[in-house]
């Protein structure tokens, strides 16, 4: 099986110590990324950490794919205890940093401990070294950019950041890599800066030698030769598609449908796109830099998820009001779908739905725990009794745009991620709007038959994660690819990301997370229950949502 090759790096902060160690048995059997993140979470964090706690770890993980030239192949994973979820979770980002770290000849960067003073770490094939950089309290992202370009020749593409959110510890803090992508949801930001670190750097120039199947070379022209309406709107060309569907959250999910969605829909932030955006290497380039010249606003988008959560969930009805939102939580450093659903929700509490200019406040306001953002950073899991409105989130993780009331499947695999409220834990939306062929294709309503392809979908993705590989690509990757690549059996793989659900699944009911309190919705979907049960025994899980001891006994489970 190809694998990503190298050492794992393990930086305590706090003693400013470094080691590497081999983990080539790690790598062998989970391969890369989010599987090799997982395994070794599962191993070095105790099960009973406190997110914000010096025990508690980040694992920077690459794949192999990230040695290819293939499309599709430009992003990294991120993974530790959420102080948002309390689980167990990964995040991976796109950009042009993971080459950069592929570079530095490692597999894995662990960091641990705590600082006493505000970090840099420089990561590079020749060693580590510790910057203190009080000057860097609290500065946006692209002030911490600027440095690093200044005193160090580091690019944006070199860099880890977390901005004034992730060190005030807001929990859906996020890590910013190439100045506008994230390592979003979940809030894996907060606990950099609970570690207090502001920013790794990653540079070298030992890459590994990983042969790379000539199948890249295909999947690289697909991306080219696409005609998908992505590269033109990006991922917002969804907003009419789900608006007409009834599938479009709006005011605090209140509505299903926006009556102004053609005002902040694909077409708009088409209109203010001024240039092509990618990631590494990759042709489909779908990536949507956007500017107002009028408002003085530069961002990249919005995403679909952010004309939802900054938008329609919040009734405003201007594309550029929902920019500068995109861009100060950027700047800041903030998750935007959880950011802009905690404020619709305030919204929704204080009768304030339109009022754009306090969303813009609040978003300061959060990132520096002022005022009501200081309850506000807190999620709406925490806050929503004091705010006196219900609690969208499913394992504390605020919910994306894809409406699990009208997509029944996609309803089920908010219940079953261990991530929570995610749409890419299984992409099931894909399958029920559909964005598939007819042979793959589910009819929104009903549960018949989606627990097994919910199974499957998720196992997927896992494998995706391994690579890793965007989520994207679903137009070029097919069985006899991922075989070509990965160098194995494609039933053999989906058996790897099987383990990797169940290494998280195993993790989070060490925390007491199962069925009753977290396996659940906002809102009732008919049949359910049934269906959450069957997916259980397909899994071979318990009926309460927990994973049998046997089931992971190969590993130390001690935690």
């Amino acid at each position: 099986m190809l694998h990503a090759t190298g050492d794992l790096l393990t930086i305590d902060v706090g003693a400013r110590e470094t080691s590497v160690e081999p983990i080539d048995d790690v790598l062998e059997t989970y391969v890369g990324g989010r599987g090799v993140g997982t395994r070794l979470a599962h191993e070095r964090i105790p099960f009973d950490v406190d997110p914000f706690g010096d025990a508690n770890s980040l694992f920077f993980t690459t794949g192999p794919l990230q040695i290819s030239q293939m499309s599709f192949t430009g992003r990294m994973n991120l993974t530790g205890v959420s102080p948002l979820t309390d689980g167990l979770l990964s995040s991976n980002a796109g950009g042009y940093m993971s080459r950069h770290f592929a570079d530095t000849g490692y597999a894995a960067v662990q960091i641990t401990g705590q600082s006493d003073d505000l970090l840099a770490i420089h990561v590079t094939d020749e060693g580590v070294s510790f910057e203190p950089v009080p000057s860097l309290r609290e500065a946006r992202v692209d002030e911490t950019t600027a440095y690093m370009d200044r005193e160090h020749d580091l690019g944006a593409d070199q860099l880890a950041i977390v901005g004034p959110a992730g060190e005030n510890r807001v929990r859906f803090a996020a890590v910013m890599t190439s100045e506008s992508r994230a390592f979003g949801r979940g809030g894996l930001g907060a606990v950099m800066g609970s570690k207090n670190v502001k920013a790794v750097s990653f540079d070298g120039d030992s890459r590994p030698d990983i042969e790379v199947s000539d199948v890249q070379t295909d999947v690289h022209r697909d991306a080219a030769t696409s005609d998908s309406i992505m590269k033109e709107q990006g991922t917002a060309s969804l907003v009419d598609l789900t608006n007409e569907m009834a599938g479009y959250p709006t005011r605090y999910f209140r509505d299903r449908s926006f009556e102004s969605a053609d005002r902040i829909n694909g077409a708009r932030i088409a209109e203010k796109k001024y240039k092509t955006g990618s990631c590494s290497l990759c042709a489909f380039a779908c990536k949507l830099p956007t500017r107002d010249d009028e408002r003085g606003v530069e961002t990249e988008g919005p995403e679909f998820e952010t004309t939802m959560s900054f938008g329609s969930n919040q009734a405003v009805d201007d594309i550029v009001d929902v920019m500068i939102s995109n861009e100060l939580c950027d700047q800041l450093g903030l998750d935007t779908i959880s950011a802009g659903d905690v404020i619709a929700a305030y919204l929704a509490a204080e009768d304030e739905f339109g009022n754009a200019e306090l969303a813009h406040e609040l978003i300061e306001k959060i990132a520096h725990r002022e005022d009501e953002g200081d309850l506000l950073a807190e999620g709406v899991d925490r806050i929503h009794d004091e705010l006196g409105v219900k609690n969208w989130s499913v394992k504390g993780l605020e919910f994306p745009a894809h409406e699990g009331r009208l997509l029944h499947g996609q309803a089920l695999g908010y219940m079953t991620a261990n991530r929570g409220a995610d749409h890419l834990y299984s992409t099931f939306y894909a399958y029920e709007y559909p964005l598939v062929g007819e042979d793959e294709a589910f009819d929104p309503a009903g549960l018949e038959g989606k627990p097994e392809k919910l199974v499957w979908a998720e196992n997927k993705r896992a494998v995706e994660d391994l690579g890793v590989i965007c989520r994207f690509s679903r137009g070029s990757m097919d069985a006899d690819r991922f075989e070509a690549l990965y160098e194995d059996d494609f039933e053999a793989l989906l058996d790897v990301g099987a383990n990797v659900i169940d290494l998280e699944r195993h993790f989070n009911n060490e925390r007491g997370m199962d069925r009753s309190d977290d396996d659940a919705l906002p809102y009732d979907v008919p049949g359910i229950d049934a269906a959450l049960s069957e997916y259980y025994d397909l899994r071979g899980w318990a009926d309460d949502g927990t994973v049998p001891e046997e089931d992971v006994s190969y590993l130390d489970v001690s935690g």
